[in-house]
């Protein structure tokens, strides 16, 4: 296991030169890119934006931490072990408190349960003040969020395999595990846990659909398939998370191809070439894609068409898009949060924030205002005027 980590992570910093974007620890803590990014020019007329709070967790280390919002309250997570809680309105600590070891994962939460994971693949159930409740153990180190879904949590661990335990007694219920490639990229990808189904991206290209309440297989389709001469080139690997509505399961690959699935059968509906790394947002019309040079494109859902594509964002780390009323919403190596237009890409707003790196997707609190975390551990409540 620690041999392939190593070799993934040379792997993915020889595409990264290759593709003129970031180094290894560009792509996993969102340093300065090797290549030199695109400057940011003015905004003309820039939408009225207003930070509601702020406040500080602690820096994430080499992790990409992700945010969690239960209820109201905000819950956030720091490298060293340090766990949070915000009201979502105000910024107010509700909670604070230390695991006593590192944290690589992010926060899962509801009304009565916080779950972390560690890198020695140990996931770790608190109540609401820091009490431990339970611990488990699922082997390989736990990078992506946990997901809490009913009786069930649910999370994806570091080779790949997913992993659902029980919530009040922390005894794992079932796992779902498929073989790697010799080469895979180190990602930070949670599950998606739609109407009792589990959305999970494998290694090698693979989208596999699985019931939470057993683990059973309801389908395994292909997004892209690995195809190059080396094992470098042949990496296509699933690291971000489904987009997952009603009718549809929706994957983006890494060196392979943005793919729509029948949600509940599995059978392709369109595919189209295009690299992602960091992944994808929707609205009610179309996918949003951060692509692997940061260029972010908005593709019609049904078809797969191309709407429009932004790409004055070169080597600029961007997270996964958010898409939120009129906008659609980036973060960067920077701390910056683009903000563009839902119907052309175009500028129309920024947010500036502690100059760290913003590696998880903005997080939605409500209609109109939202999350973002930076590598420091920054806190910023954004609201859309």
């Amino acid at each position: 296991m620690k041999i392939r980590a190593t070799v993934a992570l040379t792997a993915l910093a020889a595409v990264s030169a290759l593709a003129g974007c970031a180094t290894v620890s560009g792509w996993f803590g969102r340093s300065a890119p090797a290549a030199k990014p695109a400057e940011l020019s003015p905004i003309a007329a820039p939408a009225k934006t207003r930070v509601l709070w702020q406040g500080n967790i602690g820096a994430a280390g080499k992790s990409v931490l992700f945010p969690a919002l239960a209820g109201n309250t905000v819950w956030a997570a720091a490298g060293n072990g340090q766990v949070g809680a915000f009201s979502a309105a105000n910024g107010g600590g509700e909670a604070r408190f230390s695991v006593g070891q590192g944290i690589t994962s992010g926060v899962a939460a509801n009304n009565a349960l916080v779950v972390v994971g560690t890198p020695r693949g140990e996931l770790l159930a608190l109540d609401r003040a820091g009490k431990t409740l339970w611990q488990a153990q699922a082997p390989g180190g736990l990078l992506a969020p946990p997901v809490i879904e009913g009786d069930r949590v649910i999370v994806r661990v570091g080779d790949g395999a997913v992993h659902a335990f029980d919530v009040a007694s922390g005894k794992r219920v079932w796992v779902y595990q498929r073989s790697a490639p010799s080469l895979t990229v180190r990602n930070f990808a949670p599950v998606v846990v739609h109407r009792g189904t589990v959305y999970a991206g494998f290694p090698g290209g693979r989208l596999v659909a699985l019931t939470a309440a057993n683990g059973g297989l309801l389908w395994d389709s292909v997004v892209a398939l690995p195809k190059g001469a080396t094992e470098l080139e042949r990496v296509a690997d699933l690291t971000s998370p489904p987009v997952v509505d009603e009718t549809r399961a929706c994957a983006a690959a890494f060196q392979g191809r943005v793919a729509c699935f029948d949600a509940t059968r599995g059978t392709a509906i369109w595919a189209r070439d295009l690299s992602s790394f960091s992944g994808m947002g929707a609205d009610a019309r179309n996918l949003y894609v951060t692509d692997d040079k940061s260029a972010v494109s908005a593709l019609d859902k049904s078809t797969g068409g191309s709407v429009w594509k932004q790409d004055k964002l070169f080597g600029r780390g961007l997270t996964r898009p958010l898409a939120m009323g009129r906008y659609v919403i980036v973060g960067d190596y920077q701390g910056y949060v683009h903000l563009l237009s839902r119907e052309d890409g175009s500028f129309v707003g920024r947010v500036a924030t502690d100059g760290s790196a913003i590696g998880a997707a903005p997080v939605a609190l409500d209609l109109t205002s939202f999350l973002v975390q930076t590598r420091n551990g920054g806190l910023y409540a954004i609201a859309l005027e």
